[in-house]
């Protein structure tokens, strides 16, 4: 008799992704009040574009969030157009807005700011996964504390250089393993479900970018903790970000005064030099698109060169 097939169950540490949308369509009017750590990111990944040499003529914020970055890649490629994409509709009409807004302020107060620049920035809404996007477009993507909300790392950078220009540079940032520790450790004592993603390690990302056929992949890591008075304002601020517990193995329904008060408790625990500490191991990575090693049919490419005798 031929074997029963098996099924896994899934990893419920990983996202559910209608629980993403959701809560970051919810958070879109209240991100930037409390976005510090991602705007804080976002110009460390800008600063490192200082030393790359890059010209792009289109260019993919890939989870674009509210559209912080947009005006930044915008006045740093003035030739450029920057597409901005998200999973989440409110945050790409956020987005667009904030950038109608600052165009606008720019034209009034500085005219010749855009007098050399592109064209508009372009907005829409979709999935890193499977981006809804037709050919080989862009000279640069950039992505900025978005891709730890993906499950499948691999896929979407299939994705990503599927969309890029062969010699076209792809920047990013993730959150890694100990990001939310605290939180993590907090909840273990309160109840036996997830309350923290799955995030991928730094080597793991890296040898995802070679499977994916990247070439020269450069990744490194450091540590950042925001502090907060109280354990309660810790995870509201959270909340507002969007960053909710949206794992699979979440709890469903109400957690429970006591089991709520239990987990406050263990945060409160923790506290040093009277603030509670909340670590992201924030991970940055780069890496090109290089010529392809196969073709879409899946056999290997050969290059051939006519040798010229003298």
């Amino acid at each position: 008799m031929p074997a029963e097939p098996r099924f896994e169950a899934p990893d419920p540490r990983e996202v559910d992704p209608r629980v993403v949308r959701r809560a970051f369509g919810r958070a879109a009017a209240t991100y930037d009040a409390v976005a510090a750590l991602q705007r804080e990111v976002g110009a460390r990944m800008a600063s490192r574009l200082d030393y790359v040499k890059v010209a792009p003529s289109l260019v993919l914020d890939a989870g674009c969030g509210t559209g912080e970055a947009v005006g930044e890649l915008s006045l740093r490629y003035p030739p450029a157009r920057v597409v901005a994409l998200d999973l989440a509709l409110p945050m790409v009409v956020a987005a667009r807005e904030r950038t109608r807004r600052g165009r606008s302020l720019l034209q009034r107060l500085l005219p010749a700011a855009l007098s050399g620049a592109g064209q508009a920035p372009g907005f829409v809404c979709g999935d890193v996964n499977a981006l809804p996007l037709r050919g080989v477009l862009f000279d640069l993507v950039w992505s900025n504390l978005a891709l730890q909300w993906v499950n499948d790392l691999p896929r979407a950078f299939g994705e990503i250089r599927r969309v890029m220009k062969v010699g076209g540079l792809f920047t990013f940032s993730t959150f890694g393993p100990d990001t939310l520790r605290e939180v993590r450790r907090a909840f273990a004592h309160a109840d036996g479900h997830t309350h923290t993603s799955r995030f991928a390690d730094m080597h793991d990302i890296g040898d995802m970018l070679v499977h994916a056929e990247f070439a020269e992949p450069v990744m490194d890591m450091e540590e950042i903790t925001l502090t907060y008075a109280e354990p309660d304002s810790m995870l509201r601020e959270l909340k507002r970000l969007g960053a909710t517990n949206a794992t699979r193995g979440r709890p469903h329904g109400l957690m429970g005064r006591q089991r709520w008060h239990k987990a406050l408790a263990a945060l409160e625990a923790m506290r040093r030099d009277g603030r509670i500490p909340a670590t992201f191991e924030v991970v940055y990575g780069h890496a090109w698109k290089g010529e392809p090693a196969r073709s879409a049919e899946g056999h290997p490419i050969v290059k051939l060169q006519r040798r010229v005798d003298r």
